[in-house]
């Protein structure tokens, strides 16, 4: 059968929209400390920052380059780095040492954390006509700017953005075939990460926390978008490693393939010294909108000078009506899409018409 021309194959799937935060938990008050141990300007890499070890006498030491002491005399020590770093034993006991970094108290010295990235994408909640006809400006393929943190101090040395598998499904003969469907399933995400992160900080387990964030995804959009095992096992997983909300839901869609990223940037920092880096993302509603998103930019002048933005603050916006008809499909790549929707089988179907029913039947409590 001869494939459709990739403009007539993609018309009826774009996403079009009429255009119209979320603050840190506070930082804990502890001794921590960082070094700049590869040279690169910051302290955020893994094995640059740390909690600082308790020593007799209410000191407090880095064990960044922590070495033993040398005993000089009875009793006596002396630091092999320098004759200006203590010798000290640890509270709990133990042989000296000292360290040349120095414990910072983050409640005298308080860690300054940007907020995850407060970028709400354009809502389809635009004002109509009697027609309903859009009022407003027109999106097509919007995204919306997110972050999620790598390893650092901040997210206990856990990577906040490793792929996850996909979770959201989407593409072409697939279970996301409205559009309403697919505006549904990013604000569906937010709401079940929302509702597993506000469970977990009230004191849930994990496990009942996920739980909480699945049923409410469930709730809010088509349980077929989503593949509810690997969202509860997603959830369980980034909620015991020290992830935040836009961490969760940024690694949902990034692993998804529905995300775009655009740089790394300080997200946390100590006396000036960045400790904890974020990449900053635009995320899809669809992997499609990513793909035509990544190659329909740099063929519109308009993007030039702009491109995706900067990290912290990513450039998101859809494509205007006019821009999306400028568009030159045919000097597109769209493989990484067409592998996917060929890569379906009628069993993968019917496993997706499976899951709508059970899922169906869980949210009305059969």
């Amino acid at each position: 059968m001869k494939r459709p021309s990739p403009k007539h194959y993609i018309l009826p799937f774009a996403l079009l929209l009429c255009a119209s935060a979320l603050t840190p938990a506070p930082a804990h008050a502890e001794q921590i400390c960082a070094a700049d141990l590869n040279g690169n300007g910051d302290a955020a890499d893994p094995g640059e920052a740390a909690s600082c070890t308790e020593m007799q006498g209410g000191a407090w030491q880095c064990p960044l380059q922590q070495v033993a002491c040398t005993v000089i005399g009875p009793g006596t020590y002396a630091c092999p780095l320098s004759t200006q770093y203590a010798c000290e034993a640890p509270s709990s006991g133990g042989a000296p040492t000292c360290s040349p970094n120095a414990c910072q108290d983050t409640g005298a010295t308080p860690i300054v954390v940007e907020p995850p990235i407060a970028d709400p994408g354009t809502p389809a909640d635009g004002t109509v006509d009697a027609n309903g006809n859009c009022t407003a400006n027109i999106e097509i393929f919007s995204g919306r700017g997110m972050r999620c943190r790598p390893p650092g101090l901040l997210n206990t040395f856990s990577n906040c953005c490793k792929d996850k598998g996909k979770i959201v499904k989407d593409g072409m003969g697939s279970s996301i075939s409205s559009i309403g469907t697919k505006i549904a399933v990013a604000k569906g995400v937010f709401t079940g990460m929302s509702a597993a992160y506000a469970a977990f900080k009230a004191g849930a387990t994990a496990g009942q926390a996920a739980n909480a964030g699945a049923s409410a995804m469930i709730a809010g959009i088509d349980p077929t978008s989503l593949a509810i095992s690997l969202a509860i096992n997603f959830m369980i997983e980034v909620l015991l490693q020290g992830c935040d909300q836009q961490d969760m839901e940024t690694g949902m869609l990034r692993g998804s393939g529905m995300c775009h990223e655009v740089g790394t940037y300080c997200t946390s920092k100590i006396l000036g010294i960045c400790i904890q880096k974020a990449k900053g993302h635009c995320c899809f509603n669809t992997k499609l909108g990513r793909i035509i998103q990544e190659q329909g930019r740099p063929q519109l002048k308009s993007f030039n000078g702009l491109g995706w933005g900067t990290p912290k603050k990513p450039y998101c916006r859809g494509f205007t009506p006019e821009e999306f008809q400028a568009l030159d499909f045919s000097k597109m790549d769209l493989s990484e899409y067409y592998a996917e929707i060929e890569a379906r089988t009628q069993s993968q179907i019917q496993i997706d018409m499976k899951d709508r029913i059970d899922a169906y039947m869980q949210a009305v409590g059969k």
